[in-house]
C-alpha cells in the first residue's frame, strides 16, 4: 500500500505545513515540530481523504511515527473492505 503511505506523506505535509522531504516513516510529529492542533487537522484530513474512522478509543491505536500513522490506516482501510 505504497500509494497510501504517499497520501498520507502529502497530508502531513500540507496540513502541518512542513516540507514533504522531511517526512519519512520513522519520523514522529515532534520530530516534523508539527504543532497539536495541526495534529487534530492531520487526523481530520485523513479520515476524510480515506473515507474512514480513526479508532482513537482503542488501545491499539498508537501513532508514535509516521509509520505508524500509516499502518493505522492501511489497517482501518483493510477492515473496511472486510466489513
Amino acid at each position: 500500500m505504497a500509494a497510501v503511505r504517499e497520501q498520507i506523506f502529502d497530508i502531513i505535509a500540507k496540513e502541518g505545513n512542513t516540507d514533504r522531504d522531511r517526512i519519512q516513516t520513522t519520523s514522529t510529529l515532534d520530530d516534523l515540530e508539527i504543532e497539536s492542533l495541526d495534529v487534530v487537522q492531520i487526523i481530520f484530513a485523513i479520515e476524510e481523504h480515506f473515507q474512514i474512522y480513526m479508532p482513537y478509543n482503542n488501545p491499539t491505536f498508537d501513532v508514535r511515527t509516521v509509520g505508524d500513522l500509516v499502518e493505522t490506516v492501511e489497517r482501518v482501510l483493510r477492515e473496511k473492505e472486510t466489513a
